[in-house]
């Protein structure tokens, strides 16, 4: 079924979580909706994440909670802190603390992807250009045939942190900022450590490095190191005996999981971020997710920000008959909640990942004696999101965007 009377196209560039999402609502909501995705194929270069509460209210906002839980674990590891040592800075205790949810980014990216139809997504082609008027914007984008263009009322720039729809409508905009972080990420083997034997997922603070570990479906774990680092672009010889080398000695079960990962899949990324825009809109493109606000990971809310977008977007464009007028809505509600999250993501890890002995004593102090009603409280702020009450989704589904050549 689609929407009646409803003829609205629109042009999603990316086809991450944020891009797949922003394409589900868009066309609950009626719209006609094509994604242009430079890989070859959709994937999502990753291991794991784990989503909080809010997260979990878009992706039912968006009909997909159901398929999203399927793929998920509940993890404790928001509230369980250690020491390399193995004490205890705090215990996740039933009742105050919530679980989030662990997944694999390819196990979510697999549940967006069969929310679509296979013609809304066309892969290998990476967007070049943007043009815009009153009545419409017009894309460029390489193909290996060669050059094309696709033209719709409304373009999503859901195409990660260097987004080429930023740099095309906002020329001037800063580049993204190196946070003095570098971070690894790796799963281990399926059934090598178990999480059904009484692994529920874990953080661990030493100084100037931050270790944590998530449960997944399928047995298997995601573990990430973030270190200080005060340069980008600095390389090991081999990424897992590098991290070996860091955490190798500090509490069970952190060696058991390095052992249990392939050392070629180990992942490695220098931690940026974006200096808040002053606008995510700019006429009829609109930007989402990381092309918005990209962050850093130390509060677990990049994607969730990024669901949290694809629901109001889809929200203020239900029904929109001046989209302009609607995207200017969409930046109001979503630029200073997601911009708040990103503050608080950026100056989370100058305490919280401190090589400074003075600053991790007394963090770590602080921690063991307050550290549940704090975390509490902070996970109250963060999560206290509900998607916009208005009736926002109809059952319409229409499948790619008109006019391309």
């Amino acid at each position: 079924m689609t929407t009646p009377g409803n003829d609205n196209t629109a042009l999603v560039a990316g086809g991450g979580i944020g891009g797949l999402a922003a394409a589900i609502g868009l066309r609950r909501a009626g719209w006609t909706v094509t994604v242009l995705e430079r890989a070859p194929g959709l994937r999502e270069a990753g291991a794991g994440w784990s989503f909080a509460p809010n997260a979990v209210r878009a992706a039912d906002a968006l009909g997909v909670g159901e398929g999203f839980r399927a793929v998920s674990v509940p993890t404790e590891a928001g509230a369980t802190l250690r020491t390399p040592d193995g004490g205890y800075l705090m215990r996740f205790r039933p009742g105050r603390d919530t679980p989030l949810l662990a997944n694999h980014r390819a196990d979510l990216l697999g549940v967006l992807a069969g929310h679509l139809p296979d013609d809304v997504v066309r892969t290998a082609a990476e967007v070049t250009g943007v043009e815009q008027s009153d009545r419409g914007v017009t894309v460029r984008y390489h193909t290996p045939a060669g050059p094309r263009t696709a033209r719709a009322d409304l373009l999503v720039g859901a195409d990660g942190m260097r987004s080429a729809v930023r740099r095309s409508v906002w020329p001037d905009t800063p580049a993204p900022v190196f946070q003095r972080i570098l971070c690894w990420r790796g799963v281990t083997e399926p059934g090598a450590v178990r999480p059904d034997n009484g692994f529920r997922g874990f953080q661990t603070w030493g100084r100037g490095a931050r270790f944590g570990a998530h449960p997944l479906a399928g047995e298997r774990v995601f573990w990430f190191l973030t270190v200080r680092q005060d340069q980008p672009g600095v390389r090991y010889g081999e990424d897992l005996a590098e991290v070996r080398r860091r955490v190798g000695d500090w509490h069970d079960p952190v060696p058991a999981l390095l052992a249990a990962t392939p050392a070629g899949s180990v992942l490695r990324h220098d931690i940026f971020d974006l200096e808040p825009l002053p606008s995510y809109v700019d006429g009829r493109v609109a930007l989402l997710g990381d092309a918005a606000h990209a962050m850093t990971p130390f509060l677990a809310q990049g994607a969730c920000q990024a669901l949290e977008d694809a629901t109001v977007l889809a929200a203020e464009l239900t029904h929109a008959t001046d989209i302009p007028t609607a995207l200017a809505r969409y930046d109001r509600a979503r630029r200073p909640r997601s911009q708040a999250v990103w503050r608080t993501a950026r100056q989370d890890p100058k305490i919280s990942l401190s090589t400074n002995p003075l600053t991790y004593g007394l963090m770590t102090r602080l921690t063991r004696l307050a550290g549940g009603a704090v975390a509490a409280r902070k996970a109250a702020r963060l999560w206290d999101w509900t998607p916009p009450a208005r009736p926002c989704f109809g059952s319409g589904l229409r499948g790619g965007a008109g006019g391309g050549t």
